[in-house]
């Protein structure tokens, strides 16, 4: 047998209606035991995912970048570009923020709450929350995000919605 031939094999991950891309990718990357370096590595884009992950989309991602992403994670191209943000919209890429109600209903960073337009959740009238409630450790990345808890001190992000404020 000849190990030239054998290709890998990657679990599918589905992403969720309004999942950023940080957080999709490190879904995919979870589930797949891979680094950003290894999935770079794997889509040949090397260390861009590492950069994606962080928000950092200066220059943004070309067609085909994200053509040779789409390959690897099984996503459609123009589905991976509504995970980006906007063009002409501004991004903040710190503080990470979080709706935790909408987190609740759909355990995903959504990309809105990284955009600089919006100041908190128009589908629960709630602040977005840049920090943990109970301890103030700021949030990882997104694609940090395994459990849906504060690094630090392990509050559920579920259990954070009682401290968002009505805007």
């Amino acid at each position: 047998m000849e190990v030239e031939n054998i290709k890998p094999w990657l679990f599918r991950v589905l992403p969720y209606q309004g999942e950023s891309l940080s957080h999709f990718l490190g879904r995919f990357r979870q589930a797949n035991d891979l680094t950003p370096t290894g999935l770079g590595k794997a889509a040949g884009l090397g260390g861009v995912i590492a950069r994606w992950e962080k928000f950092r989309f200066n220059p943004p991602p070309s067609r085909q970048q994200l053509e040779a992403l789409a390959v690897v994670v099984g996503v459609d191209v123009n589905r991976l570009v509504q995970m980006l943000p906007p063009a002409e919209v501004g991004m903040k890429m710190e503080p990470i923020r979080l709706c935790a109600a909408c987190y609740t209903e759909s355990p995903c960073h959504k990309i809105e709450w990284q955009l600089k337009v919006i100041q908190g959740c128009d589908r629960h009238k709630l602040s977005l929350l840049s920090e943990c409630p109970n301890c103030g450790a700021r949030f990882k990345v997104p694609a940090l995000w395994i459990d849906g808890w504060c690094q630090r001190c392990f509050m559920t992000f579920a259990d954070m919605t009682k401290y968002q404020k009505y805007y």
